[in-house]
């Protein structure tokens, strides 16, 4: 086994392991308790998307999946700022 061949079998591990992270997130994010709850697993399905597109393109050796992974990142930073001011606005309507 080469060493090529060693780092894609970890990448695809790694992309194995993500999503099945990413659906117990999804599961959390229906199931929730407390819209808390909802807001964090959205967010940590968000940050896993974007471990994924990183892993992804060394995988596949693209560098554009970086810059789709940045672009990524801040339109999930914005609306998990947008879900808590909601939230915020909802609790202090109490």
């Amino acid at each position: 086994m080469s060493v090529e061949q060693a780092y894609q079998a970890l990448y695809s591990l790694a992309l194995l392991v993500i999503s099945i992270l990413i659906a117990i997130m999804i599961y959390r994010s229906i199931k929730g308790p407390q819209i808390t709850d909802r807001i964090l697993s959205v967010n940590m399905i968000n940050t896993m998307v974007v471990v994924a597109f990183l892993i992804l393109g060394a995988l596949l050796d693209e560098a554009y999946l970086t810059d789709v992974a940045i672009i990524y990142a801040l339109i999930s930073f914005v609306s998990t700022l947008i879900f808590a001011s909601v939230y915020i606005r909802k609790k202090g309507d109490r």
